[in-house]
């Protein structure tokens, strides 16, 4: 089996020692990507910015780690507000405009002391892992 690679995206780092992402072999699994700007360190205003930017990182770290938006399989959401699904549901069909190929999703809650409305994770399979069902 390959050794594990930390996979990171330009000026979005957690505060903790921790990458953005690990692959080994064609698995990649993300950490929290969240609505900060990786250019100004601030957290965006409002759950529409805050998704457009978690599912902007999501989109430049699945490159980083050399696969598409096409090779996630699960991608996990943690909203501090349930009510916020219009916003998540209109990055998500942006993202993943055909139902019938969308990944596996689950949301869950965010707490609420967090100074984020949303929290996005996801595990991808690259180099085709998409084989007849």
């Amino acid at each position: 089996m390959a050794g594990r690679k930390a996979i990171y995206i330009d000026g979005f780092k957690h505060s903790n020692p921790i990458p953005n992402a690990a692959r080994i072999g064609n698995i990649v699994v993300s950490g929290a990507l969240m609505g900060r700007d990786s250019r100004t360190n601030e957290i965006a205003e409002g759950i529409e910015a805050q998704t457009a930017l978690s599912f902007r990182h999501m989109r430049e770290l699945i490159e980083a780690a050399s696969g598409t938006t096409d090779d996630i399989i699960k991608v996990t959401v943690a909203l501090r507000d349930h009510n916020n699904r219009d916003a998540l549901n209109a990055e998500w069909t942006r993202m993943f405009p055909d139902a019938a190929t969308r990944p596996a999703r689950q949301t869950v809650p965010l707490l609420e002391d967090s100074p984020y409305l949303i929290h996005v994770d996801f595990m991808a399979v690259l180099d085709g892992g998409n084989g007849p069902v």
